[in-house]
């Protein structure tokens, strides 16, 4: 079972579970226990998960549940997402084209059950994490609701040392990070863990539904006091050409493909965007033994901290501004891009093209705050560019306008993941002062994020970002009234 899979890596240890038989497409396949469907598949040479309405070809692209590129047939369950899946013991998964027939099977009865919670956070990543922790850690009772199979979010892709204090993991590596704090989370008493599990809606009563996205069909009807939503975000695509065809992905699509199972997303890459998740991505791939052609820049100016850009030059990776991708060739996935000089308006220079050799574009064009249950809730939300899109308007204290509903991390607007864990730190502190329990820590964590953390020259537009979207109470009484 070697095909794409790494065996040698100077940071990771891949130690994969008993080997896991299934079927896709009536031909039996096998992959590892803790692996997703798609990365089994993809480790196997697969690159083809799903097909447009219009027939054409569609392949991994975020590898967190939040696309559509990968929806198949699972048990004869239509729309599964295979990033999100677990593979399991003789599993039927079936390729899906265009809109899916209404099933023919049921997923047999479904299980409801109904928690009460004093505070249901939903989203595992750095800030949920944090605040399930904080909250549990005082003898509230958390009802921790995740969409993916595992804990931990971005984090457990994240190979590099985390920048910052030591006190919110700075010298760190995220991977390391997101198993310690897991871990902790799994043992604590006064935290219960919904995995593969998607929280859809705030009915009357203040009732989160929530109901599983695969295995045993599951419904929950939680009943917290509080909410704190860390839904985290997701990636952007760029306009060109060709950018649906498989070997096309988001650049944390294939930090996961690579530092999260162990599978190469391809051989020869090219980058575009050179921000610090470009710049970083750009070094793994290397790790991973992939060839890396060139990361693009349409910009003049190199986006991401010079430190990451020093080692991609030191080992001979061209960083190249001022170009950007205007298409990409291959029959049902990549095959051959095609980059060209930009003028001021980012309008292609006609004779400027260069091709390359590729069967990888990463792209790494900025991430969004994945806002969805926020808005279905009507929490009042802003587009603000700065933060990737809409973000929710909520207190310093990180409350929105729906009263007892919280938000933290890059749901909140895209910031670093130090920021993620402080904005967790501080929800949870909200609520505990709320209850009677903060002993002062809220406005310490405040202090430290807003004159000290994001002080930061370099944090100077995402500083500014949050500025416009935080408001004080009285302000946000008022816009209570004003939304209702």
């Amino acid at each position: 079972m070697a095909g794409w899979r790494i065996v040698e890596h100077p940071v990771l240890r891949f130690k994969r579970g008993r080997v896991v038989r299934f079927w896709f497409n009536g031909a039996a396949v096998e992959g590892f226990e803790g692996e997703s469907v798609l990365a089994s598949l993809y480790a196997l040479g697969y690159r083809v998960f799903s097909y447009s309405k219009t027939g054409r070809p569609r392949g991994a692209f975020c590898m967190v549940g939040k696309c559509s590129s990968c929806l198949a047939r699972v048990d004869g369950v239509p729309n599964t997402r295979l990033c999100i899946t677990p593979v399991r013991e003789g599993m039927v998964v079936e390729t899906q084209r265009g809109l899916p027939d209404i099933p023919s099977v049921s997923r047999g009865d479904v299980v409801e059950e109904e928690l009460e919670a004093d505070v249901a956070v939903v989203g595992s990543g750095p800030a949920g994490l944090q605040a399930a922790l904080t909250l549990a850690s005082k003898g509230l009772r958390v009802v921790l609701v995740e969409e993916h199979f595992k804990l931990g979010g971005q984090l457990v892709k994240q190979t590099h040392r985390f920048f910052g204090d030591a006190a919110f993991y700075g010298g760190v590596r995220g991977f390391k990070i997101a198993e310690e704090l897991a871990s902790r989370v799994l043992s604590n008493p006064n935290i219960r863990v919904l995995l593969s599990t998607r929280a859809y809606g705030l009915f009357h009563g203040g009732v989160l539904g929530a109901a599983s996205v695969s295995g045993e069909a599951r419904h929950y009807l939680i009943k917290p006091r509080y909410i704190v939503v860390a839904a985290g975000a997701s990636e952007k695509t760029a306009l060109f050409e060709g950018n649906d065809l498989p070997g096309v992905m988001g650049a944390g699509g294939a930090q996961t493909l690579m530092n999260e199972y162990g599978v190469k997303p391809g051989d020869r890459a090219l980058v575009l965007g050179s921000g610090n998740l470009g710049l970083i991505i750009a070094y793994q791939l290397l790790q991973a033994g992939v060839e890396v052609k060139a990361v693009l820049e349409p910009n003049s100016e190199i986006g991401g901290w010079f430190v990451h850009a020093a080692k991609l030059r030191r080992l001979g990776v061209p960083i190249k501004t001022g170009r950007t991708l205007v298409r990409v060739e291959g029959g049902d996935r990549v095959e051959r891009a095609v980059s060209a000089a930009v003028d001021e308006n980012y309008t292609p220079i006609p004779g400027s093209e260069e091709a390359y050799d590729v069967d990888t574009v990463l792209l790494a064009v900025g991430l969004q705050p994945n806002y969805a249950l926020l808005s279905e809730m009507g929490v009042v939300v802003k587009h603000v560019p700065e933060l990737g899109g809409l973000v929710p308007v909520r207190t310093w204290g990180m409350e929105t306008s729906i009263p007892r509903v919280y938000v933290a991390g890059d749901l909140s607007g895209v910031e670093e993941a130090t920021a993620a864990f402080l904005e967790g730190e501080l929800a949870a502190q909200s609520i505990l002062e709320r209850e009677g329990l903060g002993e002062g820590r809220r406005a310490e964590v405040l202090h430290y994020l807003w004159n000290i953390y994001r002080m930061s020259p370099l944090l100077e537009t995402a500083r500014a970002g949050k500025l416009s979207v935080t408001v004080s109470e009285e302000e946000m009484e008022e816009l209570r009234r004003w939304s209702s």
